[in-house]
């Protein structure tokens, strides 16, 4: 009756489609990446500091915190060595329960930049991105989360974009300070080979899937037109973004405009960080689905959404395997259809694994133009094939559910996540040196 569980070739489509899909998406973003950098990028790297402006249009620097008394200070004294003559900033204390709102209103006599505002309890990123749109006075809002040490000259290198009325926002280049640990290690070579390509590729094909949370500048004119922030969405970022490109606007990236972040360092903060990310990314799936295959002026974002959608499939079919591996150790009398006799890498492991080197030192030797000795993180790298793919495949796996399961409407409001051993960058960009250990606070 169950004959068919005795056909191996049944299997063959899973197996395929597992070993298959991550080479095409790694040779899709190398191949993305190295366009992008021959079209966009090259270029660029001649010129040292800010690139040339014909005008200087205010600019409001936004930052939204939540228990943020460890890294506000330091954040706001780097914001006010920020090379351009035209911008102030913003900081919205959003109901912290540390001395967050205490260090801002002592900051505001030393820096004349900076204005304050402060709600009375925790709403939510997306809220407190909302109440400086309603206060700012210009036309640009860069926004940056609460531990986000900015490049001197990221305005100038964001600002230019939006010479094209068409442009929305403009996101940076997101540099891990927090490198301390193997994981800390891994996250940075992961923003380049990963993020950093990924978002080069995307950039080359048309649309891309998120702006960076942590440094992205918009135009408020666009924001207003999409109805700003969602305060129920998990990645308020992800959600701005498809808003925006759903809208017909054009959101693009500078690798120049670097800004300097704090990672988690433990397994559990890793996780419950990149089960929000999943969830988020779900969430803003499920939400676009009808509103893209009902309007052909939507095609334009059809390929970002189904090569997230597929790296969804492809999550769930990477457990199957895992799941019919432990079986066939556990089970002697599993099927032979149902019989998975290795995960370990073999020929085609090895194949998979070549490509990563490869991405990972395309990715490396482009970013190093930003970071000089970047390329001594790749032999980290090549523990991430093996932790990290697990990692998204089991994150993802847990984030289905659990995001359709959550209320419909709730607001997204702020945790505190594991912030790893601080980093202090140097100037230049190029190397880093331990700090003080990181309180939590940040943003979801």
């Amino acid at each position: 009756m169950f004959d068919w569980i005795h056909d191996y070739r049944l299997l063959k489509p899973l197996f395929d489609f597992v070993f298959y899909y991550p080479l095409f998406m790694a040779w899709m973003w190398i191949i993305g990446g190295l366009w992008y950098y021959y079209h966009y990028e090259r270029k660029d790297l001649a010129i040292e500091g800010e690139p040339p402006l014909k005008s200087h249009p205010k600019v409001t620097v936004v930052v939204p915190c939540y228990n943020e008394a460890d890294n506000v200070e330091e954040v706001v004294a780097a914001l006010d060595k920020l090379v351009y003559p035209n911008f102030d900033i913003i900081c919205i204390n959003d109901g912290s329960k540390d001395k967050t709102g205490e260090i801002l209103d002592r900051l505001l006599p030393l820096f004349p930049r900076l204005r304050v505002v402060h709600q009375a309890k925790n709403q939510g990123k997306a809220v407190g991105l909302n109440t400086a749109a309603a206060v700012a006075d210009s036309e640009y809002l860069l926004c940056i989360d609460g531990d986000a040490i900015l490049d001197p000259h990221v305005i100038p290198w964001m600002i230019r974009h939006f010479d094209s009325p068409r442009v929305g926002a403009v996101t940076g280049n997101p540099r891990i300070r927090t490198r301390s640990t193997l994981l800390g290690k891994v996250q940075v070579g992961e923003f380049s080979s990963i993020i950093g390509l990924i978002k080069r590729a995307q950039r080359s094909y048309g649309r891309i899937f998120t702006v960076s949370g942590v440094v992205t500048m918009f135009r408020k004119t666009s924001v207003h037109h999409i109805g700003y922030w969602s305060p129920e969405m998990l990645t308020e970022d992800i959600d701005v973004s498809w808003k925006l490109q759903t809208a017909h606007w054009e959101v693009r990236y500078e690798p120049r405009a670097l800004s300097w972040i704090l990672m988690p360092e433990t397994l559990k903060g890793l996780w419950k960080q990149r089960v929000r990310w999943a969830m988020g990314g779900i969430q803003v799936i499920m939400k676009y689905t009808k509103p893209l295959f009902t309007s052909w002026k939507q095609r334009r974002m059809w390929p970002i959404y189904i090569e997230y959608l597929t790296s969804v499939v492809w999550a769930y079919c990477m457990a199957l395997v895992f799941v019919l591996w432990i079986l066939t150790m556990l089970w002697p009398g599993i099927p032979h259809g149902l019989h998975v006799g290795s995960v370990l890498p073999q020929w085609h492991g090895l194949l998979i694994g070549t490509t990563c080197l490869v991405q990972f030192f395309v990715s490396l030797k482009i970013d190093q133009h930003y970071e000089p000795k970047l390329t001594r993180y790749f032999f980290w790298m090549v523990w991430y094939p093996l932790a990290y793919w697990m990692l998204t495949t089991f994150s993802t796996v847990a984030a289905v559910p659990k995001t359709l399961t959550r209320k419909s409407g709730k607001r997204a409001v702020w945790v505190s996540p594991d912030r790893g051993l601080r980093q202090t960058p140097v100037a230049g960009g190029a190397e880093s040196v331990p700090a003080n250990p990181a309180a939590p606070g940040a943003s979801v």
